[in-house]
């Protein structure tokens, strides 16, 4: 007898919660959004075989509706542990220090309005929002009592405190003048050359 399963696979489950959380994120958040508000089996080594599958076994001639990919810096490599999606603009795929700090207060608000939309939140759920409380300044008060619309006022809040600058347009330039792979997956760095003394 063949088995059949309706749950997605690691990759449409990774863009689920990447969906949800709006820009890139680290895939330890990807996977505990996954694990506490959708159903599958969502897991790090799972995350991390479908990163190596997508750079290992590219076809640019392949038609795919969307690419798991890491997130880039700004000098265009990959930045590693950020998970983003390559159907993305590079506004949002290529990160600063500054725009990594707004997006993930950005997605904790996300996260809590969705589930403040919910009609109940699991153990699970709360756990996760008691973890990303502990991002967000005043966010354990703000939580103090499970409310996931308050946490999500006080992270709208320290979000507004963030300033966030416009992808430099030379930086954009570049990026659009690589190949698709390099878009996606980042150049090499090249190490720092030590000076004559």
């Amino acid at each position: 007898m063949i088995s059949s399963t309706t749950l997605p696979g690691v990759r449409e489950q990774a863009r689920h919660a990447l969906l949800l959380l709006g820009g890139p994120a680290p895939a330890r958040l990807v996977v505990d959004v996954h694990t506490a508000l959708f159903d599958g089996d969502l897991s790090m080594s799972g995350v991390a075989a479908v990163l190596r599958d997508e750079e290992r076994h590219f076809d640019p001639d392949a038609l795919t509706a969307y690419r798991i990919c890491p997130a880039l810096h700004h000098d265009l490599t990959a930045a590693r542990g950020l998970v983003t999606l390559s159907g993305w603009p590079a506004a949002r795929r290529l990160v600063s220090p500054r725009s990594a700090r707004a997006g993930a207060l950005a997605a904790v608000v996300r996260i809590a309005e969705f589930v403040a939309i919910r009609a109940q939140a699991s153990s699970a759920v709360l756990d996760l929002l008691c973890g990303l409380a502990d991002t967000v300044p005043g966010g354990p008060e703000a939580f103090l009592v499970h409310d996931p619309r308050a946490l999500a006022d006080a992270a709208r809040a320290a979000l507004a405190e963030v300033t966030v600058e416009a992808l430099p347009e030379a930086v954009e330039r570049r990026w659009s003048a690589l190949d698709e792979r390099q878009r996606l997956f980042g150049i090499m760095s090249l190490p720092h050359q030590r000076g004559r003394g």
